[in-house]
């Protein structure tokens, strides 16, 4: 579920305290949680309704100046049902504070490499989180476009590699590419977190090669 940068503004603010979408199938729950570019924010809950539904009222707090602009946004779409979204309070993102942690006991540290192991075991083109983590080491603010060809993968499926490092807190953006949380380097260099024993793919021209051996 994504909001435009006017729609997050005026989630900010307050002003907009409710959203509609049209969908085959609902990407958010009732009770659950959505990480916004502000934030996390809280939706209490989540229901069908119809067009006929909808009133002036609900346009502008979904943010529209009438009911008829909404009705024509949600028709822009011509398959799905409609949905009310009522949106709760904005947190700031739990990955920022997670990011400047140290996982301080062994024990963290065993739960942090299981969760890696888990990742690496589930995904079809084999281990990629230390390949990933050194990459993102090696080359700090770095496109994403020119990362992935070192690990040898396309570039969509290679960023969405690196969210799930960002969502355990090993990983943050820049402007432009990423580089590794405190908690990414911190960890790795106090409990020898990761080892990466080998790097052969070749860097994007103008970019040092990998080292063949690295902690990270």
């Amino acid at each position: 579920m994504l909001f435009r940068q006017q729609q997050l503004d005026g989630i900010r603010s307050g002003v907009i305290t409710l959203a509609f979408r049209r969908w085959r199938r609902p990407s958010v729950r009732s009770g659950g949680t959505l990480l916004t570019a502000i934030g996390e924010l809280s939706i209490p809950s989540v229901a069908p309704v119809e067009l006929d539904q909808l009133t002036e009222a609900d346009a502008r707090r979904a943010g529209f100046p009438s009911r008829e602009a909404l009705v024509e946004e949600l028709n822009r779409r011509a398959e799905g049902q409609v949905y009310r979204i009522e949106l709760g309070p904005l947190r700031a993102d739990p990955r920022i504070e997670l990011r400047q942690s140290l996982a301080d006991t062994e024990e963290e540290s065993r739960a942090l490499r299981e969760r890696l192991r888990r990742l690496d075991e589930r995904a079809g083109e084999g281990a990629w989180t230390r390949r990933t983590l050194e990459v993102v080491r090696a080359h700090p603010g770095v496109r994403a476009g020119d990362l992935c060809v070192m690990v040898g993968q396309e570039k969509e499926p290679f960023k969405l590699n690196v969210r799930k490092l960002k969502n355990l807190g090993l990983t943050e953006s820049l402007g432009t590419g990423y580089r590794l949380s405190p908690r990414g380097g911190g960890d790795a260099d106090r409990v020898g977190l990761l080892t990466i024993r080998s790097v052969s793919s070749p860097s994007p021209p103008g970019l040092p090669s990998l080292p063949s051996e690295v902690r990270v």
